[in-house]
Order: structure tokens, then C-alpha cells, then sequence
């Protein structure tokens, strides 16, 4: 075999630089191949690095994939706090929006929403991370007086998100830059509505 046909050796990445570039790889890998396909050998490979080094540093194959996505959606959709919860939300749920109009946001909603068999089922842990991770732009609403003391801030952030997500892996209707708004408008009147008998 010719030196230039031999497998390139892993890199001698450390620290940060090491998982970074394993992270991008398990997105990589998973976008290509699936659930099924991203093992901690193909992502090692994908990333130049020793398959032991990435056991070091996740133990198991389910925590690297659920890193990956988790790290992928919430650097793709970044939380905004410009002091107006219309704001937050239409800035957030745009962001998601665009994300998810890609086949990679597509691909990675699909992966995250999908049960595979040789992994434990802990897509309730990570959806609620996400979820939660929102509910921050409405609880500081509700601190601000700009939403009623009673607002269920998970509630609203499932509201919002639910159209988008039926939208990427159900109906293929548009995501196009005028439905975050719309949502936000609905559903914040919903929220801020009296209640009734109130």
C-alpha cells in the first residue's frame, strides 16, 4: 500500500479543540448516516481523533449524540434578552425557523424526534432541556409585569414551537420569516387574555 493510500493517523487534538471537532463530526455523521450509522468509531474517524479519547470524554455513544444535537440547536437558536418578550420570542422562534427550513435543521429535528432501539429513550429529557431552556424568555416576561402572574411559561414555548416542528416533519408547509411573528402575536394574546370568570 502507498503511503498516500494508508488511513491519515488521528490528530493530537486536546481539550476544547477535541471536543469541538468531535461534536461537529457526530452532527456530520449524524446527518449523513442516522441514528443507526453514527457510531463512536465513525465519529472518531470523521474526527481525527482515537476512539478512546472520545469514550474519555462521553462514556457512551448516547451522551455524545444527545451533546451534539443539544449543542447544535441551542448554538443555531441563541436565547435574546432585549427586555420585550414579543422580541425574544419572534427573534427566537425565527431563528428556529430558518434553522429548521434546512435540510440539516430538518435532519437534526428528525433525530432528536426519533426512537432508535439500541439507545436508551431519553428524548423527554432532552426535548424538556430545550424546552425549558425557553421558558426563560417568558418566566423573565412574567417578572417584568408584561404577562399575567398565572402564565405557564412551558406552555407557551410548546405552543410556539409546536406549528414549526409540524410544519418541518409532518405537513411541508413554508416556514417562511412571517410565521414566527403571526405565532408569537396568537399566542401571546391567548396569553395575555383574561381568563375566564377572572
Amino acid at each position: 500500500m502507498a503511503p498516500d493510500d494508508q488511513p491519515a493517523p488521528p490528530l493530537r487534538r486536546r481539550g476544547a479543540r477535541m471536543r469541538s471537532a468531535v461534536l461537529a463530526a457526530t452532527v456530520d455523521v449524524l446527518a449523513e448516516h442516522g441514528l443507526a450509522g453514527t457510531t463512536v468509531g465513525a465519529v472518531a474517524r470523521a474526527a481525527g481523533v482515537h476512539e478512546t479519547s472520545v469514550y474519555r470524554g462521553w462514556r457512551t455513544r448516547e451522551n455524545l449524540i444527545l451533546e451534539a444535537l443539544a449543542e447544535q440547536l441551542d448554538a443555531a437558536v441563541p436565547l435574546p434578552d432585549t427586555g420585550r418578550v414579543r422580541d425574544d420570542l419572534v427573534t427566537y422562534f425565527g431563528a428556529l425557523a430558518r434553522l429548521l427550513a434546512t435540510p440539516q435543521g430538518e435532519a437534526l429535528l428528525r433525530l432528536s424526534a426519533e426512537r432508535d432501539d439500541t439507545l436508551p429513550d431519553h428524548r423527554l429529557a432532552y426535548w424538556s432541556d430545550r424546552l425549558d431552556r425557553g421558558a426563560v424568555m417568558v418566566a423573565r416576561a412574567v417578572e417584568r409585569g408584561e404577562l399575567p402572574p398565572d402564565t405557564d411559561p412551558g406552555l407557551v414555548i410548546e405552543a410556539l414551537a409546536g406549528p414549526l416542528f409540524t410544519r418541518a416533519l409532518i405537513s411541508g408547509a413554508p416556514l417562511d420569516a412571517t410565521l414566527a411573528p403571526r405565532l408569537v402575536d396568537l399566542v401571546l394574546g391567548g396569553a395575555s387574555a383574561p381568563k375566564p370568570g377572572a
